[in-house]
């Protein structure tokens, strides 16, 4: 690896410094996937030809990963000076000056010190997202990676790390929240004398989700990091992280991440010159939403078709080749290496009671900063919407946001002020989910928007199952129905029998959640649903009713 110690010489190079005495400005260019849509390498070469030009070292412009205002796109931070530049064009000679300009110490760019968006974030698993270099492992050990394994593995016994973990109170952050420690310590007690597997779900399949792909194109080496403490802790050799096709760059950076950590003895065998040893290879998924569902990704990778099946057992017991498995998501794993580092009581006092720590959601929809966020547990929807998210876009009405994706509720303006964590969500008739985060404003149909997730529910249904596989297609047909100007009376109460059905008897998480966008928009904009019955019209104007019928 190369040395920090010159790193940091070439760092302070008179060159580099935009004031006398003042510390180091750079450049960090976004090369996260959405901006790198927007042309951001193109950005990042135009910054260090133009700083070049100037006389800067070459370390006045850096690569980073999300720097989070995705709406902004592509954007470019100066950390040093707390100032942001939003939609930088690198053909435009002034948009790049306009940074430069700032590297030397003029004025320009948003300022970030006293911004709600960046304000109001707790970063833990985005500590390091907009700040190292995804591509190098040496810029993310300066930042302190890998301490807390290279700790775990020379100075712990792996009861400690599971006390730690339990103690953090840490739960999945995949959707079902359950205790993260205890699935640990699951897995650490079943007999495993053929081995034991970790697995990284990246399977991230929501509409508008973009949580775990951010992570993984920004921090790559987080995740090894937790994947690896779990293993030692646990007591795994083998590692597969899971990642749908459809993230090129997110893939591409964990390869890169793997093989540098294996050169420099951090995965692989004698971890930190020790006994143990940890190998990580990658699973691509072909994009089905069902995969997501733990037992479904086990048969994925195992080569047979991804469907789920009953359970128990369950993978902990066995998992992956009938060996006990651990399965946590990006988020879950990520947040590892800061709780290790920094103690379990440390973590458990962020967030609430029952639901510590913090929560990375992907922030879309009608309102005005759309991008990845990360927050304590607990905080205010309306916090989240009208401070962080800066309001609905055009100072339009707030009329509901969905958490949980597909599997996820609706929930409207009278509960704004309810804490976010898993059980006032799930109080609520939502779910936290992965962390989508979809915000809708007045001219959102509630019923069209039901219609909406159940189409996916229907799609990306696996069809083992009866319910999830009949009973999606006819919620959809009846909301379809609904839309169109066509329904009748009794609809709803068919509609409500037969979501409780799909509910209830369907084999996995997708068929039995696949029914809460009907539930809580019954519950909560159950007008809109009458009026597109009874008056045949559609309140938002979004509906295209049926001629014939609406006159």
């Amino acid at each position: 690896m190369t040395d920090v110690k010159d790193r940091e010489q070439d760092l302070d190079r008179p060159e580099a410094q935009p004031e006398a005495g003042g510390p180091r400005a750079c450049a960090h260019v976004c090369e996260a996937a959405g901006c790198m849509s927007l042309n951001a390498d193109q950005v990042f070469e135009a910054l260090r030809e133009r700083a070049t030009e100037r006389g800067l070292a070459d370390t006045a412009v850096k690569r980073v990963g999300c720097l989070r205002l995705c709406v902004a796109g592509p954007v470019v931070e100066i950390p040093e000076r707390g100032l942001l530049f939003e939609a930088v064009d690198p053909s435009s000679p002034e948009s790049i000056d306009s940074v430069i300009n700032a590297l030397q110490g003029s004025e320009g760019g948003r300022s970030t010190a006293d911004d709600p968006f960046f304000a109001r974030q707790v970063r833990i698993v985005l500590a390091n997202s907009g700040v190292i270099d995804p591509e190098d492992i040496d810029d993310y050990v300066a930042h302190g990676g890998y301490e807390a394994l290279t700790q775990t593995v020379t100075s712990k016994k792996p009861e400690e790390i599971l006390e730690e973990v339990v103690r953090s109170g840490l739960r999945g952050r995949g959707g079902a929240g359950y205790p993260t420690g205890l699935k640990w310590r699951t897995v650490a007690k079943s007999s495993g004398a053929e081995g034991k597997y970790v697995i990284c779900n990246a399977d991230e399949g929501d509409p508008g989700a973009f949580m775990d792909r951010s992570v993984l194109e920004s921090v790559p080496q987080q995740v090894l990091e937790g994947m690896a403490i779990a293993a030692y802790a646990v007591g795994a050799s083998q590692g597969y992280i899971y990642v749908r096709a459809e993230y090129p760059l997110a893939v591409k950076r964990l390869r890169l991440a793997i093989r540098q950590a294996e050169r420099s003895g951090l995965l692989g065998a004698n971890i930190a010159e020790t006994a143990f040893g940890f190998h990580v290879d990658i699973r691509i998924g072909a994009g089905a939403f069902v995969c997501g569902e733990e037992t479904a990704l086990i048969a994925s990778i195992e080569g047979r078709r991804g469907t789920p099946r009953p359970r128990p057992p369950f993978p902990a017991q066995s998992g992956l080749w009938a060996r006990p498995t651990l399965i946590n998501n990006v988020e879950t794993l990520a947040s590892i290496p800061s709780i290790v580092r920094n103690g379990g009581d440390w973590y458990r006092a962020i967030g609430t009671e029952k639901s510590p720590g913090t929560k990375v959601f992907a922030l879309a929809g009608r309102v005005v900063n759309t991008g990845l966020i990360e927050v304590p547990m607990g905080v205010k929807l309306r916090d989240i919407v009208f401070d962080i998210g800066g309001g609905i876009i055009g100072g339009a009405k707030f009329k509901a946001v969905q958490t949980g994706g597909p599997s996820g509720g609706c929930i409207p303006a009278d509960d704004l002020d309810m804490p976010v964590d898993y059980e006032s969500l799930a109080q609520a008739g939502s779910i936290m989910g992965s962390g989508g985060m979809i915000v809708m404003d007045e001219t959102s149909c509630m019923v069209d928007v039901a219609k909406y997730f159940m189409d996916f529910c229907k799609d990306e249904s696996c069809g083992k199952c009866v319910p999830c596989r009949v009973g999606t297609v006819q919620l959809h047909g009846l909301l379809d129905k609904i839309t169109r100007g066509e329904g009748e009376p009794g609809d709803l109460d068919t509609l409500e029998r037969l979501a409780v059905m799909v509910k209830s008897t369907s084999l996995c998480g997708l068929g039995q959640s696949a029914p809460n966008p009907v539930f809580s928009t019954l519950r909560y904009f159950r007008d809109e649903y009458v009026s597109h019955i009874e008056d045949r019209v559609c309140p938002a104007g979004v509906c295209p009713m049926t001629s014939s019928v609406a006159s």
